[in-house]
């Protein structure tokens, strides 16, 4: 049987811009997503977190 992944989008805490997809376990990992990313926007380091 093949995993249950899941595409993701991540969005800015700050700016609110969608900037990154990627993929995520949902079985194994069933909170949302969130980590520190680089957004070209805000032009630093910020909070990223998984759109609804």
């Amino acid at each position: 049987m093949a995993e249950k992944r899941i595409n993701i989008i991540l969005r800015c805490k700050e700016c609110k811009n969608e900037n990154y997809i990627t993929t995520k376990n949902k079985r194994s990992h069933p909170d949302r997503f969130s980590t520190m990313k680089y957004c070209p926007h805000c032009n630093k380091m910020t909070l990223h977190e998984e759109k609804k």
